[in-house]
């Protein structure tokens, strides 16, 4: 009677263990159905997108009569000419960055001259204020200069008509004037 018990009680336990593995599986398998189902409605999808924007048969035969006109071919600018015209360009911009650029230096080089000047002419507590906006107008020029320079990757103009003038104020009276850039 208690080995049938046993038995009785083994094969429970085994039936049990049975049952959680046909739970998991069949469990696995509703869910295989459904993304199932999703990748269906998804197909459908994409075949009902695909009759809507399928190319038209017409359409396609009038696209490929329609060709290039050789005349319209022949007044187009070849790559071999377009690269010899960019890498002049680019000479033209490099050789205007480098005026800018000994321009650039020859306002480092009258700051320096100036600063010593008024190192000799003024005393240190009118100096303060005056460098300071002297360093002001300067750092806004040379802002304005950058901006103005063309970049050499860009596709700007190789050079500007008109003459740089600096802005510079009068010591004694702080009147406005205009002077032409020293330099080349």
């Amino acid at each position: 009677d208690e080995e049938l018990l046993k038995r009785i009680q083994a094969t429970i336990v085994q039936v049990q263990g049975d049952y959680e593995k046909l739970s998991s599986v069949t469990g696995n398998l509703l869910d295989d159905r459904r993304q199932k189902q999703k990748d269906i409605e998804a197909l459908f999808q994409s075949l009902e997108r695909l009759e809507k924007d399928k190319a038209d048969k017409e359409d396609l035969v009038l696209g490929i009569d329609v060709k290039a006109d050789k005349t319209a071919l022949a007044g187009k600018v070849s790559r071999t000419q377009f690269d010899a015209s960019m890498e002049r360009l680019n000479e033209v911009i490099q050789e205007m960055l480098s005026r800018v650029t000994g321009q650039e230096q020859g306002w480092h080089q009258l700051q320096r001259q100036l600063s010593e000047e008024m190192d000799s002419k003024l005393d240190r507590l009118e100096l303060g204020p005056f460098w300071q906006q002297l360093e002001e107008r300067w750092k806004s020029i040379l802002e304005r200069l950058k901006a103005k320079a063309p970049q050499t990757e860009a596709d700007d103009a190789a050079g500007i008509k008109k003459q740089l003038l600096a802005h510079f104020h009068c010591v004694s009276c702080d009147r406005p004037l205009s002077m032409l850039v020293p330099g080349p």
